[in-house]
């Protein structure tokens, strides 16, 4: 699960309870960083949100009005601290926090042949290589740095990315994953669902399209689109277990879509029972159904 918040008062507050919501979607490890203006801030820590920013004083560590946050359920990489999101570099052109909810089909390759081209990896999650991709790009502008790094990717990715000036949200060519985008007063929001922004009060505007980057500076957003249009593809599992029941998919709550996979089913395959037993809790709307 990915968020991110740009021009807030209280940005990590307001990540932490968006990571709460988004909790469902990963509680292997959680992390948020934030920029105050001067310096990246990052708190770190395996286990669940509530057990990391629970207390007053680690919020504290997160100065700042932009944030990123990240809860993490391992695709690729062991389970272990050093690959929490987000991920941070020190870059030319600034700091780089990265947060990506996806699996890169060709890290491997790219991986190994940064490392023999002398790149130092510091995880071994796949969300690295596009660290090291933007890192070694000729370009000059972080946005430019960003395009030349995804075009050599391939896969699902939603990002999330904060640097020194923007916040940055990227939906892969096909939208296997989400991304959707809200606003709270004069503050943009991406979260992978609509339930973080529900908890927040922020407004939902749109899903990130497929294929676009949304970049947000001087509070004003801006979309870009370097890929050729695709027919979107979305990851079905969304819509049957991946999102929390309340979110919105596509103009309706994946409860929704839920109850009618059960009326679906029930006519496809009739079968005289007593009872349905759904299995697991998220297959209770289409146990009613």
């Amino acid at each position: 699960g990915v968020f991110g918040i740009f021009n807030a008062n209280e940005a990590a507050l307001l990540t932490t309870l968006g990571l709460h919501a988004l909790q469902h979607r990963g509680k292997e490890g959680v992390g948020i960083v934030t920029f105050d203006g001067t310096n990246f801030n990052a708190v770190r820590e395996e286990g669940l949100v509530g057990k990391t920013f629970n207390k007053p004083e680690t919020i504290a560590k997160l100065p700042g009005k932009n944030a990123v946050g990240h809860v993490r359920y391992s695709t690729t990489g062991a389970s272990v601290s050093k690959n929490i999101q987000p991920l941070f570099a020190d870059l030319a052109a600034g700091g780089f926090a990265c947060a990506h909810n996806g699996n890169l089909v060709n890290a491997e390759n790219i991986r190994n042949q940064l490392i023999k081209d002398g790149a130092i990896f510091q995880s071994t999650s796949d969300t690295e290589t596009i660290l090291q991709l933007v890192a070694r790009s000729r370009n000059k502008l972080i946005k430019d740095k960003l395009i030349d790094a995804l075009h050599q990717i391939k896969g699902a990715y939603s990002l999330v990315i904060l640097t020194n000036k923007k916040l940055i949200g990227v939906r892969d060519p096909y939208g296997i994953r989400p991304l959707v985008i809200g606003k709270l007063k004069n503050s943009y929001v991406f979260a992978s669902e609509t339930c973080a922004l529900d908890i927040i009060g922020a407004k939902f505007i749109r899903e990130v399209e497929n294929g676009e980057i949304v970049c947000i500076e001087n509070n004003e957003i801006k979309s870009l689109k370097p890929f050729p249009p695709k027919k979107i593809r979305p990851c079905i599992f969304e819509y049957i277990y991946f999102s929390r029941p309340d979110s919105i998919l596509n103009g309706k709550t994946a409860y929704e879509y839920r109850k009618k996979f059960g009326e679906y089913l029930a006519n496809e395959d009739v079968v005289d029972a007593d009872v349905v037993v759904p299995v697991p809790d998220s297959g209770n709307a289409a146990a009613l159904g």
